[in-house]
């Protein structure tokens, strides 16, 4: 089978290099692209993001990127997979920092995770998931596996989105899915061996994809 080519959406706010590595070791043609033209061209995106909701859904505007992005995702069923804040921008809307409009590639919204003198914020650290709702990026994913969180706003949503949770004092939504529409909280390209499989699994997904169209 060829290879999976995935196009990673460059905005100016992402921990790219990790994800594009972590892909071609995963032997995937990998594009890194910035440019409205070039969305279309690929079997799945990659929505990164490490920041503020507000400078990422600005950073889009300003490339032209959001109109494509979910031109791609609803009209030609493209897989993609946010990641982090790319996760929270698959929302209707967070309030970090003010109202700030999303994607709303996912029913939800973004808010800031409730705060007391025993929960410091932001979630950093390892954390383990319990899986709700299976998806075929938790392939061979057992419940309390650890992966490596960097927040402090959640992903608020009908539970039918939800695919996965861990704690921090509160639940907190740790992935999200609406079909082919796929979000992690967590860094897969920073949680080792399991981040890794998670990758995989996405890959894997892709690849069955390209066989059924």
């Amino acid at each position: 089978m060829r290879q999976v080519r995935i196009n990673i959406i460059d905005y100016g706010m992402g921990n790219i290099r990790s994800i594009s590595n972590a892909m071609q070791l995963l032997n995937c043609e990998v594009n890194l692209v910035s440019d409205a033209k070039s969305i279309i061209d690929c079997d799945a995106l990659i929505l990164p993001g490490v920041g503020s909701f507000g400078e990422a859904m600005k950073n889009l505007r300003a490339r032209k990127l959001v109109e494509p992005i979910v031109t791609a995702v609803e009209n030609y069923s493209i897989p993609v997979l946010g990641i982090c804040l790319g996760m929270q921008l698959l929302a209707n809307s967070s309030e970090e920092g003010g109202f700030h409009k999303g994607l709303s590639l996912i029913p939800g919204v973004i808010k800031k995770i409730p705060s007391s003198k025993d929960l410091k914020l932001p979630h950093m650290g390892w954390n383990d998931i319990f899986v709700k709702h299976s998806q075929p990026i938790f392939r061979n994913i057992s419940n309390n596996s650890d992966f490596y969180f960097v927040h402090s706003y959640r992903f608020e949503c009908d539970d039918l989105y939800i695919s996965s949770i861990t704690n921090h004092g509160v639940d907190i939504v740790s992935s999200v899915h609406k079909g082919h529409i796929l979000g992690v909280q967590f860094h897969p390209e920073r949680s080792q061996r399991k981040g890794i499989l998670i990758l995989q699994n996405f890959v894997k997904y892709i690849e069955s994809n390209i066989k059924n169209r």
